[in-house]
This record gives C-alpha cells, sequence and structure tokens, in this order.
C-alpha cells in the first residue's frame, strides 16, 4: 500500500494505553513496554480528508508470546478464482506443517502431549481450544464495551489475545450498532458485528489449515463449540456483573437482554450505569429509589447530546438523489451506497425530527419510567438470591464485592486518550501517566477511586502544558459521561 511504516505518537500513546488497560480489566491482551518519540516527522492525512498534517514519529515496544495470526496461516491461499490473487507459500504445505507443529508444541504443549501419535486428532484438538479461547475472548469485550475496529483475519491472534489496537474505542452510550472505526462505512465491525465477525475469522483459519485438518473436521467444531461456549462465557460474566452470584436461572439470559434494551431506549452510559448498580438494595423504600432513579438518569443521554447523536448526516438533496438511483439504477448505486447506510440515515432523520418535539423534562421523565420498569425486574431476582442464602448481609456484602471487581469505574474513553494525547503532542508526557495511573486500577470503590484521581491530578496540575490542554477541553472527571465535544471525535 505504499505506506512508510512509520507509527505516529497519536496511535502510539492510543495503543499503549489500551493495551495496558485491557490487561488489568484481566481481558487477554499483548502489553505495552515502552513508548519512545523521535524528533523525525510523517506526514499523515488523519480522516481522509485532504488535510494532512505533520505527526511526530513513535516506537511501541509490544509485548506477547507470539505474534502469528490466524492471517499467518493464509500465506498458503490457493489462487482466487473471483481476484486472481493468492497467498506468498501457495502449494507449500510443508511450511504449513512446520509453523502448526511450531504453534501446538510451543503455546499448547499439552495438546501437543495428549496427541503425538494422531496429528489430525492433535490439530483439531488445536482447533477447538483456539475457537473457545476467541469465543470468550469476544465475550470479555462485550462486557466491557470494546470495540476492536478492524477484526480481519491478520488482526487475530492464534493464542486468543487482544493484537492490534488501532481504530479501537470503549463504547460510551449504549448503541449495539455502535461503530467505533470512522472508516468503517458499512458497519462490517460494529459492537454487535463482533461475535460473528470472529466466528468468520475461524471458518478461514479452518480454510488455511487444509489439508493438514480436514474441513469437515474444522467447521463442525466451529458449528458445535463456538456460540455455545461464547454464550456460556458472556452469560457468566453479565452475572456477575449483576451480582446474581447464588443463581443460575434460565431468565437470566432475559434479564440482561431487557437491561441493554433500557439502556438503548435512555442512551444510557454502558460503563457508569453497570457500576451504579452495585448500589441497589432490594430493601429501597420509595424515597431511596427516587434518589436511585436520578443517579441512573444522570447517566442516560440528554436532549442535546442525542440532538447531536442523531443529528443527519446527509444533505437532503443528496440523500433524495440517493433514493431515487436505489430505484432506477441498482447496479449504479451499489457502487456508491449501501441500502444500510440510506435506511440508517432515514431512522437518523426521523429520531431527530421526534427529538424536535420533546423537551427535557420529557426526557427524564420517559427515561425514570424505563428504568423504574427494569429495576422492579432486577429486584424481583435478587430477591431470589436472598431467599437462597443464609444470612442476607453476608450475601449483600459478598454481591457488592464481586460487583466491582467486574464493573470497571475507569476506561480508556476516547476523550481521556485524546486529552493525553494534546498535551503529549505539545511535549508533556504527565497526563498519559495520570491516565495509565488510573487504567492499572479500573475495578475502585468510591474512597480508593478518588484517592487516585486526586493523585493523578495533582500531578497533573503541575504541567503547564497538561493544564492548558485541560482547560480547553472544559476537563471533567475521568469517570463521568463524556462531555458534548468528544461527540465530534473520530478515530479512523
Amino acid at each position: 500500500r505504499q505506506a512508510d511504516g512509520r507509527k505516529v505518537l497519536r496511535s502510539s500513546i492510543r495503543e499503549f494505553l489500551c493495551s495496558e488497560a485491557m490487561f488489568h480489566l484481566g481481558i487477554p491482551t499483548t502489553r505495552a513496554g515502552t513508548c519512545v518519540t523521535s524528533d523525525s516527522k510523517v506526514v499523515r492525512d488523519i480522516f481522509y480528508d485532504g488535510n494532512p498534517k505533520n505527526e511526530r514519529c513513535t516506537v511501541v515496544l509490544r509485548i506477547a508470546s507470539t505474534f502469528l495470526r490466524f492471517g499467518s496461516f493464509e500465506i498458503f491461499k490457493p489462487t482466487d478464482e473471483h481476484t486472481g490473487r493468492k497467498g506468498p507459500s501457495v502449494d507449500r504445505n510443508d511450511i504449513r506443517i512446520q509453523m502448526l507443529d511450531y504453534v501446538i508444541s510451543t503455546f499448547y504443549p499439552e495438546i501437543q502431549e495428549a496427541y503425538s501419535d494422531n496429528t489430525v486428532q492433535r490439530n483439531a484438538a488445536f482447533f477447538k481450544e483456539i475457537t473457545k479461547r476467541t469465543a470468550r475472548l469476544v465475550a470479555e469485550w462485550q462486557c466491557v464495551g470494546f470495540c476492536h475496529g478492524v477484526l480481519n483475519t491478520d488482526n487475530m491472534s492464534i493464542v486468543g489475545l487482544t493484537i492490534d489496537y488501532g481504530p479501537f474505542g470503549f463504547m460510551d452510550r449504549y448503541d449495539p450498532e455502535h461503530i467505533c472505526n470512522g472508516s468503517d462505512n458499512t458497519g462490517r465491525y460494529a459492537y454487535n458485528k463482533q461475535p460473528e465477525i470472529c466466528k468468520w475469522n475461524l471458518g478461514k483459519l479452518a480454510e488455511a489449515l487444509v489439508p493438514e485438518l480436514p474441513l469437515e473436521i474444522s467447521e463442525l467444531i466451529l458449528e458445535e463449540e463456538y456460540d455455545a461456549e461464547f454464550e456460556k462465557h458472556y452469560l457468566q460474566k453479565m452475572r456477575k456483573k449483576l451480582g446474581l452470584i447464588q443463581l443460575e436461572l434460565e431468565e437470566d439470559n432475559k434479564l440482561v437482554s431487557e437491561l441493554l434494551e433500557t439502556m438503548h431506549l435512555t442512551g444510557a452510559d454502558f460503563t457508569n450505569i453497570f457500576y451504579l448498580l452495585s448500589s441497589f438494595s432490594v430493601d429501597f423504600d420509595p424515597p431511596r429509589l427516587e434518589e436511585f432513579l436520578e443517579k441512573l438518569a444522570s447517566q442516560c443521554a440528554s436532549l442535546e447530546e442525542l440532538k447531536v447523536a442523531f443529528k443527519p448526516q446527509m444533505d437532503p438533496r443528496q440523500l433524495s438523489m440517493m433514493l431515487m438511483l436505489a430505484q432506477s439504477n441498482p447496479q449504479l448505486f451499489a457502487l456508491i451506497g449501501t441500502k444500510a447506510n440510506i435506511n440508517k440515515e432515514l431512522e437518523r432523520i426521523e429520531q431527530f425530527s421526534k427529538l424536535q418535539q420533546l423537551t427535557a423534562a420529557d426526557i427524564l421523565s420517559r427515561n425514570q419510567r424505563h428504568w423504574k420498569e427494569w429495576l422492579e425486574k432486577y429486584r424481583v431476582r435478587l430477591q431470589k438470591e436472598v431467599e437462597n442464602v443464609g444470612n442476607a448481609d453476608v450475601w449483600n456484602i459478598d454481591r457488592v464485592k464481586v460487583m466491582n471487581s467486574n464493573n470497571p469505574k475507569y476506561i480508556l474513553r476516547n476523550y481521556i486518550a485524546q486529552n493525553a494525547i494534546e498535551a503529549a503532542e505539545n511535549g508533556d508526557f504527565s497526563e498519559v501517566r495520570n491516565v495509565l495511573k488510573l487504567l492499572e486500577n479500573p475495578f475502585q470503590g468510591t474512597e480508593s477511586a478518588r484517592e487516585v484521581e486526586e493523585e493523578a491530578e495533582e500531578e497533573g496540575a503541575t504541567a503547564g502544558a497538561a493544564a492548558c490542554a485541560q482547560a480547553a477541553t472544559g476537563r471533567v472527571s475521568y469517570c463521568s459521561k463524556p462531555p458534548l465535544w468528544a461527540a465530534e471525535l473520530c478515530v479512523t
């Protein structure tokens, strides 16, 4: 692609901070060792809009047991009948065998030992294990609202790590169709598509392992293992996030779905809602319930935020022309636009139009009504937990402990990363260090969180450049809902 192979400060800081954040969240990942910035500069058109700028080159030291990926095995791909392209090592099955032997004996030694006398069984056991690891990994992403951004086969680790932090993003306002990558025009890697696309990538790995693992064996493993492992791990994690520590009931799946639907309807902050739920009690009297509802409502999207989120993105005349083109020349329309994008824009226009008729009080009332309905279902479910224990007080202490160790207070929100980047681009790295310190302790009770944040802010206050950047952006708490300006941030 005629690239110069240089990484810049902006993307390096994001990768450094996020890989460390993921590690401390307990999610399998590559690690960041150091971040070294050069005086050399390269030209980058960040948003592909014809406005390039000079950026400082930077090197990130990345640490992992291996950087082999699913895509590493695609070097053996035969000629594609549609494109005519083929892998650089086509017909070199000797290399494929060597790579498989290396991967399994080095990173899956227990499998190598168990099936040392049967290569096909060994390869099948390896494929089953990477299928399950991948399913668990993406379940972990979904449970913290992490979006990878570019989930192609070359960005998927052969040992089940989060790898290659490019246009990633942690979701703020819950939207199942959230796209973190500004250049993902079709939503291929949207939040709700991640489990599906990871499964598709495993299918491509299966194809790349033929003939060492026959496709009928790997495809059966994929169908039998992936969805079941994902759903099991996701629900186990969600139970912990909701403090359901005594019973595993079939209805829990529905409770989680209804929670996410309530978040979606109210534009709730994904991270902060989960964090707040640990302070809910089955014994709340009406005044305390109202107080709790106010706290939940404060983490929902305001009328102003919703207007920014649903603001139409296409010129009305352009949209009209696209709709006419879709009718008159579907083939040409397919080349320059997609039906899904047009439908999304029409939906945006409809939502924006509805918002014009509402007041802030209408939004607040609607949000509190939705949350009140869900909390009643949550209370009934927690009551079943209470009925199953001897001591309700001990149970509640354990419940809160489990919730606080599974619902982070701090994640690397885009606006937090942006503040750190702007300070660093002005030569001051103190904000990067402050943010790193917070991300190393993502699961915190109120008191310890306040101490860490105050310590970080104290350090930051001594740095002139950081103070200027914070003043310019209207600095808010690290665990707050994003400020309105953050909605304009775009990562490509």
